[in-house]
């Protein structure tokens, strides 16, 4: 399942001081923050164009990320091009809207660039991974993923985080930890990009899981229970993709993971809760403006879990709740009254 590398060179000279960020929402906007305090220049790029004029005016974002007050220095704008001017890209809009975005960049991106994906997720209908979707339409850049354990708020106001970031060049890698990396944002470097991906992306489905055992107040044994042997699906699923199970189990895994399973910050697991206590997908969206990836991400995994011969039950548990094939008793029933097994499970032959 490996992406086939690019064949263009890597740039001799990294130098990296001005970082566009691509997208503005809650997370978007926490990474402008670290940015700045890594002493680096930030230059956000907003959709709505309040929001840019909030951040630039005000120094604030408070419809995504409310509570926080922004370095002055973070520029905000509403033309992508002027992002994508930077030395380094991050793209942080929801995985729906990467491809179109990603587009409109492709003109400005070549000489190899370094586009780091915040993205966790698959694109919804392709099934593409965001590594192999920016390969496909920014030929010209050289894709990096950064994901683990981080909620925004908690990055923004300069808490402790440890993140992955990985690339397939050791020495690029290296110098973009040096770029963005600071005291309370460290990096940790991997070339595993199939890795770093899998786990952002399944975790959210499965905080959905959690969600709904929060929810329907089944205590905490059935938490540690679901979270655990969601980490099992976890693991199927990567090994068959190609992941290393180190990375698996490091940050960007089951670090993750733990997180998002753990605490309603998380926008996939309030989701779960929501859904646990009786209410409907339609009616919990329609109150949200952030997007909880887990609802758009679960149907390519159930998918490719299929393709690939991966049991995964609690990952098609919840897609049947959301697309309402299922209702959630019935979707949990199902995930009870399965067959008693081993742990660990022998492998299939």
């Amino acid at each position: 399942m490996a992406a086939k590398k690019p064949s263009k060179k890597l740039p001799q000279d990294y130098h990296f001081q001005s970082v566009g960020i691509i997208g503005a929402g809650a997370w978007g906007t926490a990474l402008a923050q670290t940015v700045r305090r890594s002493g680096r220049d930030a230059v956000i790029w907003a959709y709505e164009i309040e929001t840019a004029e909030e951040i630039n005016a005000n120094h604030t974002n408070r419809v995504y990320l409310p509570g926080v007050t922004l370095d002055p220095a973070v520029k905000a704008t509403t033309k992508a091009a002027e992002a994508a001017k930077c030395d380094v890209l991050m793209l942080v809009v929801p995985s729906l809207f990467v491809r179109q975005v990603a587009s409109e960049l492709a003109p400005q991106i070549n000489g190899g660039k370094p586009v780091i994906i915040c993205t966790k997720g698959f694109e919804e209908g392709s099934g593409q991974l965001m590594t192999d979707l920016v390969r496909e339409v920014l030929p010209g850049a050289w894709p990096a993923v950064l994901s683990g354990p981080s909620f925004a708020s908690e990055v923004a106001r300069g808490l402790p985080a440890a993140l992955t970031l990985a690339t397939e060049d050791e020495a690029l890698g290296h110098a973009l930890i040096q770029a963005l990396g600071h005291r309370t944002f460290r990096l940790y470097w991997t070339d595993d990009l199939i890795g770093t991906q899998i786990g952002g992306a399944v975790k959210n489905v499965l905080a959905i899981a959690a969600g709904i055992v929060e929810g329907r107040q089944f205590g905490a044994n059935a938490h540690a229970a679901i979270t655990t042997r969601g980490f099992a699906e976890l693991s199927r699923f990567g090994a068959k993709m190609g992941a290393r199970f180190e990375t698996l189990t490091g940050l960007s895994g089951l670090g993750d993971l733990i997180l998002t399973c753990s605490s309603p910050q998380s926008r996939n697991m309030s989701l779960g809760q929501a859904l646990g206590q009786g209410k409907v997908l339609a009616e919990v969206l329609a109150q949200r403006k952030s997007v909880s990836e887990g609802v758009h991400t679960v149907k390519s995994v159930v998918e490719m879990a299929e393709k690939l011969d991966v049991e995964m039950p609690i990952c098609q548990a919840v897609l049947a709740i959301l697309t309402g094939a299922a209702t959630v008793d019935d979707g949990i029933e199902k995930v009870l009254s399965r067959p008693f097994r081993a742990e660990p499970e022998p492998p299939k032959k």
